[in-house]
């Protein structure tokens, strides 16, 4: 019996940055920024802040999202 496929974004600990996560989500890379200062997470999502300021979302999340689930 095959093992089920998976991607390496499923794989837990993968991160998206800011502009891989909008783009996968079709949104321009202002938008989870926003939307994060407005409402504390983009899409339900809230990213991990790097000392050096950049945002990194979860991809098993982001992937998720992408293929057409709700968000939380």
């Amino acid at each position: 019996m095959k093992a089920p496929a998976t991607t390496p974004a499923a794989k837990t600990g993968v991160k998206h940055s800011t502009e891989e996560a909008a783009a996968r989500l079709r949104a321009a890379s202002q938008t989870p920024r926003a939307s994060l200062c407005r409402l504390g997470h983009w899409l339900g999502m809230v990213p991990v802040k790097l000392p050096n300021g950049r945002l990194l979302w979860p991809a098993d999340e982001v992937e998720r999202l992408a293929a057409g689930e709700v968000p939380k």
